[in-house]
């Protein structure tokens, strides 16, 4: 059976930190593009989200849990796929075999020795079948079973990949500040 079939629409809420220098562009992928992330490699546009606000804060302190630094906390509605659900075991064994060994992978370490990320590999094989996004449990420091993390590789404003912040009362700048 493909993977794609495995697939499912997301449809509901979720949320994202942002560093103030990324508020006026809430739903760009380009700073995960800039720098990559654990589920996608320099060059790849990825939005990361959360299903609870509280994950979103997590991941966004950047593993300082106690060192509160500024963000922008904003929530999107969605209605997008095909999504593959990677917090299912039997699902992360059908994509790799030993998923112990590549969900908890130090891939910031391997990207900085420039070593081949197994997580890049997966998103890559991912992507080519159609899936435009997966569900992955939090691996950000202080995180539970309850943080779930939405990593979309490819979104609009429209269904069936719909990914739109909500911002009804204009809140957010429509331009980049002058934050360092």
């Amino acid at each position: 059976m493909s993977l794609l079939k495995l697939g499912f629409q997301y449809k509901g809420v979720v949320y994202r930190g942002h560093n103030l220098r990324w508020q006026h562009a809430p739903e760009s992928g380009e700073g995960a593009a800039r720098n990559g992330g654990r589920w996608n490699p320099v060059g790849l546009q990825a939005l990361y989200t959360s299903e609870r606000f509280e994950t979103a804060w997590l991941e966004a302190q950047q593993g300082f849990p106690f060192k509160t630094q500024p963000l922008t906390l904003c929530t999107y509605h969605v209605d997008c796929g095909p999504l593959l659900n990677l917090c299912d075991p039997a699902i992360q064994e059908r994509v790799r075999p030993n998923p112990k060994e590549w969900m908890h992978e130090a891939w910031l370490n391997k990207k900085l020795r420039r070593e081949p990320v197994i997580a890049w590999e997966i998103a890559a094989q991912l992507i080519e079948e159609g899936f435009t996004g997966i569900r992955v449990p939090s691996q950000a420091n202080g995180a539970t079973h309850r943080d779930i993390n939405i990593v979309f590789w490819k979104w609009s404003q429209k269904v069936p990949t719909k990914v739109r912040v909500i911002d009804d009362e204009k809140r957010l700048p429509s331009e980049p500040s002058n934050t360092p």
